[in-house]
């Protein structure tokens, strides 16, 4: 039997895990005689030391965001400034990775994270592996640090990545999946629309983070929508909002079930959430109007950037009301045919929009036909 590894980064539940875990029950649901296996590379390497990294990642970008996108914006979008930065440890992740490579023997590897992308790049380079390898992206750019020598497929999350990154590297395997999706989310059914008011679901990921608290309150008095608050694990949050005791404002604990979240997505008229590669794509795919409630430092006000130059996501300002914002747009002809139009656009963009047919890329890949692939989403 052959034998896949996904590679993230930490123990911490991020997007880089929702894209692993998606496709690899896609490969279970699709495939069959293969061993799937999911390892981060950091936890591996160091558990104490990763963490360290978790909780001065969460601190950083909680206390000191601003320096935290400048050393983003610095280090992670020059591939000599990338090398710069990891030159001091670089040597112990390598060993510790092609420690990991003897050790699980895969014959194919797929990275949603950057790093291990960066150091499984620098050993092909060094022709010291000869396993082929899988980026996948899951976020709408990519920083300096994903490695593209010896990386035999990228799965974009967007036309306009794909247009760039063929710039870059001569690699025909540049293929747009969009941030893979997991296809519990994907299932179509008829939508669930109750009488009343429309509703709103707010997200703000997995540990309820940005401006959540502060937007619920805001609409305490709402008198045109209800609200569905993702609280995530956010157990303060979720009281806060649970002890207001209000039919308008119905907060929900941590999902994990894929089944509830879809219903939700499908319950709800539009969402106001945070721009996270993961979320934003589910919403995407579902066709549900985006509202941006605040960005996280680093990667998501890049995402910010991609995806409010394309009109996919209505940016909320602070200061002015929330309600009259939500109002103003939803029932704004104009504004909603262009957002209908840019979702159009992305849609048409995306050149493998089922799992079962990514699944197909993947085995191919497998299995050394590399010259099949392009007949896939060509």
């Amino acid at each position: 039997m052959k034998k896949i590894l996904f590679l993230p980064l930490l123990q911490m539940q991020s997007g880089h895990h929702q894209v692993a875990e998606a496709l690899m029950d896609a490969l279970t649901e699709h495939a069959e005689g293969m061993v799937i296996k999911k390892m981060e590379l950091l936890s591996y390497a160091n558990k104490a030391l990763e963490k360290v990294i978790t909780n001065s990642y969460l601190k950083w970008i909680r206390y000191a965001p601003k320096t935290y996108h400048l050393a983003y914006k610095h280090y992670f979008s020059d591939p000599s400034k990338t090398d710069y930065f990891f030159k001091g440890y670089q040597f112990y992740f390598i060993r510790k990775m092609e420690q990991l490579l003897s050790e699980e023997k895969p014959d194919l590897i797929v990275c949603t994270q950057a790093f291990p992308s960066y150091l499984l790049s620098k050993i092909k380079s060094k022709q010291r592996c000869e396993i082929p390898i899988i980026n996948v992206y899951t976020d709408f750019f990519i920083n300096s640090v994903w490695g593209k020598e010896g990386i035999d497929a990228h799965f974009l999350p967007s036309r306009e990545v794909k247009e760039k990154l063929s710039t870059q590297i001569t690699n025909e395997n540049l293929i747009v999946t969009g941030i893979p999706v997991h296809e519990e989310i994907l299932k179509n059914t008829v939508p669930i629309k109750t009488e009343g008011r429309p509703k709103i679901l707010i997200s703000g990921g997995n540990c309820g983070l940005g401006r959540m608290l502060h937007i619920a309150r805001e609409l305490k008095k709402s008198s045109h929508f209800d609200f569905l608050v993702l609280c995530g694990k956010n157990k303060r949050l979720y009281e806060e909002i649970h002890s207001w005791n209000l039919a308008s404002i119905q907060p929900l604990p941590y999902l994990s079930s894929r089944l509830e979240m879809r219903q939700l997505y499908e319950e709800a008229d539009a969402i106001i959430t945070k721009p996270g590669g993961v979320t934003i794509s589910e919403a995407l795919r579902k066709k549900i109007p985006i509202f941006i409630h605040s960005a996280l430092p680093g990667q998501e006000e890049m995402n910010m950037r991609y995806l409010e130059t394309q009109h996919l996501v209505f940016n909320l300002k602070e200061g002015v009301s929330l309600e009259k914002q939500l109002l103003d747009t939803l029932y704004d002809d104009i504004k909603i045919k262009r957002w209908e139009q840019a979702m159009t656009a992305y849609h048409e963009g995306l050149e493998l929009k089922n799992p079962k047919d990514i699944v197909q890329v993947i085995q191919q890949l497998l299995d050394g036909k590399t010259d099949r692939i392009q007949s896939l989403f060509s």
